[in-house]
Parts: C-alpha cells; sequence; structure tokens
C-alpha cells in the first residue's frame, strides 16, 4: 500500500519513553510543572501576609510594654534617653494609647521626615491583607509603617506604633527565599510522584497500544504487532480490549479480502478467456446461419440468443472487476448529444422503443464524457430490457430523459413505461450480480452506474416504481444555469412515466 508506514518510521523501541518531545509525556510534564508552580503562586501572597502580620504585631505588643515604663515612673514620666533606649529595645519609634476617644502619645522619638503608611490591624480587608507584604517589598528606602492595632496589656480603645521598615523589608525578603526553596523542593517531589504515576499507569499504556496500532498498520501480517493486554478494568483496559479484538477481526477480513482478491483474479482471467471462445462461437454461428439447412435455421436463433447472453455476462464482468474506475475528469458536455449517443449504444430504436428527450439543445451538465456515457448507457440499456421482459407489454415502449435544477445539483431523470422494479428486488438493486429482476441478468449495469455516479460525487436512485413504469435519478454536482438563460425544452404532450 502506498501509505504503509516503512519499518524506519516506527518507533524503535518498545520500552517506556518517560519524555518524548512533542509527545504525551512532554505534554504531561509540562502541565505538571506548570500546575506546582501555580499552585506555589496561589499559596505565596497569604503566606508572606501572614508572617508579615505576626511581625507587626509582635512590634505592637513590644511597644505596648514599653508603654508601660512611665506608668510605674516616680512622676509617670520618663527622660528622653530612657524612652530611647525603651523605643529601641521595642523596635518601634513611637507609641501612642488612645483611651475613651482621647489619644495620647505615651513615647515619642524624633521627628519623621516623611508621613508614615498605615496598616489597621483591627478591621483589614482581605484584599489589603494580601497586598500588604508587596507594599512594603516594593516600598521605597526609609519608610515608617504606622500600626494600629487593639490593646492586649493595658486597658484602651487601641495601641498606636509608628515603627521603620526595613527590617520588616529584609525578613519578608529573607523569608520568600526560604519559601521558594520550600516550594520547590516541594514542587519537585510532589510534581515528580505525580508525573511518574501518570506515566506509569496512564502514558505508558497509551504508548503500549500506539505501538501495536503502528506496527499493526506498517505489516496487519505481524503477530506480534498486537498490545498486550493487562487485564485492567477501566478505560485503558477497554481500549486494549478493543483494539485487540478490532486486530483480529481485521485480520480475518484482510484474509477473506486477500482469497477473494485471489479469487477473482483467476475468475476475470477465465472470463476473459470464455470471452474469446463465445465469440468464436458467435462466428460460428453466423457461418451456421449461411446454411439452408432447416433444423439449424429452428435451432439457431436460441443459440444465438444464448450467445449474446453470455457474452453481455462476461463483458460486465469484466468491466465490473476493474480494481479502480479511474478518476473522473468533468467538464461542461451539452446533455441532450450524450443521451441520443448512449439511445444509440442501447439499441432504443432498433427494439421499438421511443426515446423521448426532454432536453433542450444547449442545456449542460458537468461529468466525465466517457464516464456519462456510461452511466446513460447502462440506464437506458437497463429501462430497454425492463420493456421486453414485461409479461403483456400492450403499449409501445417509450423512454423519457429529463433534466432539473435541484439546489447546487444537476438531476437528470430516465423514466420508463415497462412493468416497474419487483419488490422482491428493490433492497438490492444495486448491488452487483443481486439487483436483476429479470432471470438472465446479471445486475451489473445498475452497480456500475451508481459506483461513476459515487465518482462524481453524485449519485443514483430509484426514484418512482409502480405498474406503470419506473424512474431513476442520476445527481451530478453542478447546477445547470437558470431557466432564464436556457433554451427551451420542446413540451411534450404526453403524461409523464411512471406515476
Amino acid at each position: 500500500m502506498a501509505d504503509t508506514a516503512t519499518p524506519q518510521e516506527l518507533p524503535r523501541s518498545k520500552g517506556p519513553r518517560f519524555f518524548w518531545p512533542g509527545g504525551l509525556s512532554a505534554r504531561l510534564l509540562t502541565l505538571t510543572i506548570l500546575f506546582a508552580v501555580s499552585a506555589a503562586c496561589f499559596a505565596l501572597p497569604p503566606t508572606l501576609a501572614s508572617y508579615e502580620e505576626k511581625w507587626l504585631l509582635d512590634r505592637v505588643r513590644a511597644g505596648e510594654l514599653a508603654s508601660l515604663a512611665p506608668d510605674v515612673a516616680p512622676d509617670r514620666k520618663v527622660s528622653q534617653q530612657i524612652a530611647n533606649q525603651l523605643l529601641n529595645g521595642a523596635g518601634v519609634a513611637r507609641v501612642a494609647i488612645q483611651t475613651d476617644g482621647m489619644r495620647r502619645l505615651v513615647l515619642g522619638g524624633p521627628s519623621l521626615r516623611r508621613a508614615p503608611y498605615v496598616v489597621d490591624l483591627r478591621d483589614q480587608a482581605p484584599a489589603s491583607w494580601l497586598a500588604a507584604p508587596f507594599q512594603t517589598l516594593l516600598g521605597g528606602e526609609g519608610r515608617f509603617v504606622r500600626v494600629v492595632a487593639p490593646p492586649r496589656f493595658r486597658r484602651g480603645d487601641f495601641v498606636e506604633i509608628v515603627a521603620p521598615d526595613a527590617e520588616l523589608k529584609r525578613e519578608l525578603i529573607a523569608y520568600l527565599w526560604k519559601l521558594v526553596l520550600v516550594a520547590a523542593f516541594v514542587t519537585a517531589g510532589v510534581g515528580g510522584v505525580v508525573y511518574l504515576s501518570l506515566n506509569i499507569f496512564l502514558v505508558r499504556p497509551m504508548q503500549r497500544i500506539t505501538y501495536a496500532m503502528e506496527r499493526f498498520r506498517a505489516d496487519p501480517e505481524d503477530a506480534e504487532a498486537r498490545v498486550p493486554l493487562s487485564g485492567r478494568r477501566d478505560e485503558i483496559g477497554r481500549a486494549e480490549a478493543e483494539l485487540d479484538r478490532m486486530q483480529a477481526d481485521l485480520r480475518v477480513a484482510l484474509n477473506a479480502r486477500g482469497r477473494l482478491a485471489a479469487l477473482g483474479e483467476a475468475v476475470a482471467k477465465i472470463n476473459h478467456d470464455l470471452k474469446n471462445m463465445l465469440t468464436s462461437a458467435q462466428i460460428a454461428s453466423e457461418r451456421l446461419a449461411a446454411l439452408k439447412d432447416p433444423k439449424v435455421s429452428q435451432v439457431l436463433p436460441r443459440l444465438e440468443r444464448a450467445l449474446d447472453r453470455a457474452v453481455k455476462l462476461a463483458s460486465g464482468v469484466l468491466a465490473y472487476g476493474k480494481t479502480q474506475e479511474p478518476a473522473p475528469e468533468p467538464r461542461p458536455l451539452r446533455l441532450a448529444a450524450a443521451v441520443a449517443a448512449a439511445a444509440e449504444e442501447a439499441r432504443l430504436a432498433e427494439h421499438g422503443v421511443t426515446l423521448d428527450c426532454a432536453v433542450g439543445a444547449a442545456e449542460q451538465v458537468s461529468a466525465d464524457p466517457d464516464q456519462l456515457h456510461r452511466m446513460l448507457a447502462n440506464l437506458l440499456r437497463n429501462a430497454r430490457e425492463a420493456i421486453e421482459h414485461q409479461e403483456a407489454r400492450r403499449r409501445p415502449g417509450r423512454v423519457v430523459v429529463s433534466l432539473t435544477r435541484a439546489e447546487d445539483a444537476s438531476l437528470i431523470r430516465i423514466a420508463d413505461n415497462g412493468p416497474g422494479v419487483p419488490e422482491r428486488v428493490r433492497e438490492r438493486l444495486f448491488q452487483p450480480f443481486a439487483g436483476s429482476g429479470r432471470p438472465d441478468g446479471a445486475g451489473l449495469g445498475l452497480a456500475i452506474a451508481r459506483e461513476l455516479a459515487q465518482g462524481h460525487g453524485g449519485d443514483l436512485t430509484l426514484a418512482v416504481t409502480s405498474a406503470k413504469g419506473a424512474i431513476f435519478e442520476l445527481r451530478l454536482p453542478g447546477a445547470p444555469p437558470p431557466a432564464s438563460s436556457r433554451r427551451r425544452a420542446p413540451k411534450s404532450s404526453r403524461a409523464p412515466l411512471g406515476q
């Protein structure tokens, strides 16, 4: 076969491929990394926000404890030197308390050169809570943060501290690197386990199935070109079992097809020789016709009819036995001329069958000339033979050919006034060697005509059948030009056939 894979195109090994660029393994590894990194990125903001909140709360509590020193001093005041020592020990610059709506600066340091940014730990919105660490990390140098929190060691509305954020920024950066290292380790570990697990349970079985399909495509007769059944009861196991059954069925079908092909080749050779013999017998019968022997004259017509039927059957078998019809080469053709040529080959006039071609001389269809001739000749010959073989022929034989438009297709209708198609053969009408309703018919004409029509992208169907006749409809792609631009077909005073 032309599309059969060569051995170089197949995988070199049946072993597992954990990483195959462009394959399922590579995509699985990429997705595993992306999912793990995404999970770490989603977990990073709340972790940093929680760490910053804890650090600020520690500074608030240290400042709150430092603010208790003036309360125990003799005159409830401390010197600036002691205040600075307390503030440095707590890591803050100022401490204030609000009680009963009155805010009081308990410990104060030097004045600030720029206003601090505020973090209120009493009622913080989720968005501002998550954004707080990044505000600290991305802020400039020398900034101060003002933190407001509920008191724990004193009575009051809230405790307020002002602290430099440089130390907080350094600790956030150090903590961030720890998080990145931990996340990388966890991501590598968990991602590796997930990747290997999915690779073992999904990717490797799919690789075995793909490898078996590739080998089977390259050589269907290879006994090793089958997937080993794992016995799993999930979708992978079902796919393995169905592939194994499909390969077995295809092997049986291919073997049967091979035997039929060999048999068909032998029949074609025998049929070819038989046709030559029958032709010789026809020549001999013509010579016998020249004799004046009464007995020969009495038997000769039956012999000639038998030889004609045998030659026609042999020719039909040879025509159908071709492996493949050539691809059609459609081009615009005048249908009336094609119908006339096909009617001449079908010998309608010689057998007293009238052809009524209700097609204008300028009507055109798009088709291959030779194949259109064969289709029309087969249909007209089929109509003539149907008319000839009706049991009680009381009316002259007549065949009507017409052309109509149907969207983007041309519909050629061939109607006869024969006995119609028997019901017993309608289902297999277009099957070779089975669709004939006559004892001496091979059933090849309609099968060949339909095959040629389908090769054009159209079809051949039985549109109407009754005791008054039959109408076959040949559909070809490419509609004829509109009626206004066509030459009008001659009107017929006779009623349509097959109705």
